[in-house]
């Protein structure tokens, strides 16, 4: 980028800003536009509360016929007492509600529960309690002949209650019955049947679905809200393979999905509760994902409208299975062995990994390193050094070789100056390029031979980005001064939420700051003496925008994992260490000997000729230099017709 790049840009941010400071609106404006945006808003949610009034009064009038009606389906199932039933394992405990026979409790065992209220960690429990209440409701509604069923109305008497099993069963009239059968397996798989018996003559005869209406607040699980936002997804898995999920920070109100899925899900960043369709959910379904206030104990409000499958002979039951547990990858790829369904649930998409690219290098090669680390007993924060480790060594060759180029074009810096020094005018840099590539051929150097290597580095760096979040394994593990390397580390919190800070400053996000300036310096210095004339005082006018990057990664990451941070640092740290050890190794007299050893090689075999990267790039500087001399001499031409005109 040179200087006239830079000034373009500069002036076109300046007449953006510029253009909509003069186009905003007045304070008056402004006043006017909020007053009557709060009154339309007022009206709107008036008239909501009216239909929604209206409509409750429409279903109380409608229950309460039922009730005076002694023959009216569901008449006995309409009333009585709400009990509470528990199923549990060593994994889970699920508490059912007789009520809607559905689960409105589920507790993951054996992972801390952080009670977000209590920042020093006083009041944290030994379990985590994914929903509770009225957190989460689920309904299936059946459209028969005379009015519709919904099951979350009705409540269902109990049998064969043991620890891992129970029956719901509510009667629709004499011998006319629904019932929904559980069973919990033995990790965190709820496995359910529901089914009709004596009711095929209340629907249509072409009755084959009904409707499923599921929804849930989805409860903030970890200390940093803004961090597991980013990570709290309504995902949903196709029929025909994939998964996608809904925008996680914008509102979404009843998306259509049109493809046929067999499973969604309700994700926080470490937990999730799925539900899994054996005759999947029927095009058309409406999402809804809506982000919830910082400070509400929220993430996101969840709801999934759907259809299925439902038989009302009660010949084939409407199967499902719900999943309620930890995102964690090698786990999900067993659980979902445990559905008897037939079906390549691919559940480990739950764990986000990533691009396709650096999902390749997350699953067939982070994945791997980090459960070899894991499955040794080490502490959390020592794997991440050593995955660090590891990926330094692999990638030395290719950093070793990026650096030996620029070493390269640092001792031929003079004779590339003396080489020049005859284009110094503006009009004279496409000679300057040219005579420049010219050297560097006759050295046998190509100026961009140390690019690839260190753009292969790229891709891992960004693959560490999405892996290190996800790990659940470093969900409440400490290293050093971190008390949970998922999430971030305050050196000092404050009640106030500051714009770009937030309410704390993380100390592992300032030292891998810190360290991305000395890198910047250390990189910016040895780039600087490698560079020729224009491209000496193009650095220069880089230099800061390089360290401003620094300052804008403080504002980005001091939001997230301490992790993260930490691995960053540590990678940063190490970077500088070895191109250290390069500089301190490479004896710059000796390089220039090798060099001017094939300088004369090449002096002795003119017929050898420029190859590679740097043949083509003097190819396109040779044919720009000739569109230039054809402009050139058609400007001559009609110049000198205009004289003798």
């Amino acid at each position: 980028m040179d200087k006239n790049n830079i000034i373009g840009f500069l002036c076109i941010a300046a007449v953006l800003i510029g253009f909509s400071w003069y186009n905003q609106p007045s304070k008056e404006e402004q006043r006017k536009t909020f007053v009557q945006d709060s009154i339309a808003q007022a009206h709107k949610l008036e008239s909501e509360k009216t239909a929604k009034l209206a409509q409750t009064q429409k279903q109380e009038e409608v229950k309460k016929n039922v009730l005076e009606d002694t023959t009216a389906l569901f008449h006995a199932a309409l009333q009585g007492n709400a009990q509470k039933v528990v199923l549990k394992n060593n994994k889970i405990e699920i508490t059912l509600n007789t009520k809607g026979a559905t689960v409105e409790k589920a507790v993951i065992k054996n992972y801390i529960g952080h009670d977000i209220k209590k920042k020093d960690g006083s009041n944290d429990k030994k379990d985590v309690t994914l929903f509770d209440g009225a957190d989460q409701s689920l309904n299936y509604t059946l459209t028969a002949k005379e009015a519709n069923i919904s099951t979350s109305d009705l409540y269902f008497q109990t049998s064969g209650v043991t620890d891992s099993t129970v029956t719901f069963t509510a009667q629709a009239g004499a011998g006319k019955t629904i019932s929904f059968k559980y069973v919990l397996g033995k990790d965190y798989m709820l496995h359910m049947q529901m089914s009709a018996q004596g009711m095929a003559d209340l629907f249509a005869p072409n009755t084959q679905n009904m409707d499923v209406n599921w929804k849930d607040k989805a409860r903030q699980q970890e200390r940093g809200f803004s961090f597991e936002n980013r990570y709290a997804t309504l995902t949903y898995h196709k029929t025909e393979g994939g998964t996608d999920y809904l925008n996680e920070s914008k509102e979404n109100v009843d998306k259509s999905i049109e493809e046929k899925i067999d499973w969604v899900a309700f994700k926080n960043q470490f937990f999730s509760a799925v539900m899994i369709a054996q005759n999947d959910f029927q095009e058309n379904a409406l999402m809804t994902s809506i982000p919830q206030q910082k400070g509400s104990g929220y993430l996101k409000q969840y709801e999934a409208k759907m259809k299925t499958f439902f038989d009302p002979s009660g010949k084939t039951p409407s199967k499902f299975d719900f999943y309620y547990g930890p995102n964690d990858f090698r786990l999900l790829q067993k659980i979902q062995n445990e559905s008897k369904f037939n079906k390549d649930l691919q559940l480990e998409r739950l764990v986000y990994l990533g691009w396709p690219l650096f999902r390749i290098i997350n699953r067939w090669f982070t994945l791997y390193v980090f459960d070899f680390l894991t499955g040794m007993n080490i502490n959390m924060g020592i794997i991440l050094i050593l995955i660090t480790l590891l990926l330094k060594l692999i990638t030395y060759p290719m950093v070793k070789k990026s650096y030996m180029s620029s070493a390269k074009m640092r001792v031929l810096k003079p004779k590339l100056d003396a080489a020049t020094s005859q284009f110094s005018k503006p009009e004279d840099q496409m000679q300057k390029q040219q005579a420049m590539m010219a050297e560097y051929s006759k050295y046998g150097v190509s100026p961009l031979s140390g690019c690839l290597p260190m753009l292969i580095q790229m891709p891992i760096w960004i693959a560490m980005f999405n892996f290190v979040p996800n790990a659940i394994q470093l969900r409440g593990e400490s290293f050093l001064w971190i008390k949970d390397l998922s999430t971030f580390d305050p050196i000092l919190e404050w009640n106030k939420n500051l714009w770009l800070i937030g309410d704390h400053l993380s100390l592992t996000c300032i030292l891998f700051c810190i360290s991305n300036v000395l890198y910047t310096l250390m990189t910016m210095r040895q780039q600087r003496d490698q560079m020729v004339g224009q491209q000496a005082d193009q650095m220069k006018m880089m230099q800061w925008m390089m360290y401003l990057m620094p300052v804008m990664f403080f504002f980005m990451f001091n939001d997230y994992s301490a992790g993260l941070n930490f691995y960053y640092f540590i990678s940063l740290f190490f970077s500088a260490a070895v191109m250290w050890a390069l500089r301190k190794t490479t004896d710059d007299e000796k390089l220039l000997r090798i060099l001017e050893k094939r300088y004369n090689a090449n002096q002795n075999n003119p017929s050898k000729k420029t190859s590679g990267l740097a043949a083509r790039l003097q190819a396109i500087q040779e044919m720009q230099k000739k569109q230039q001399e054809e402009v050139h001499k058609k400007q001559d031409d009609l110049n000198k017709k205009k004289k003798g005109l």
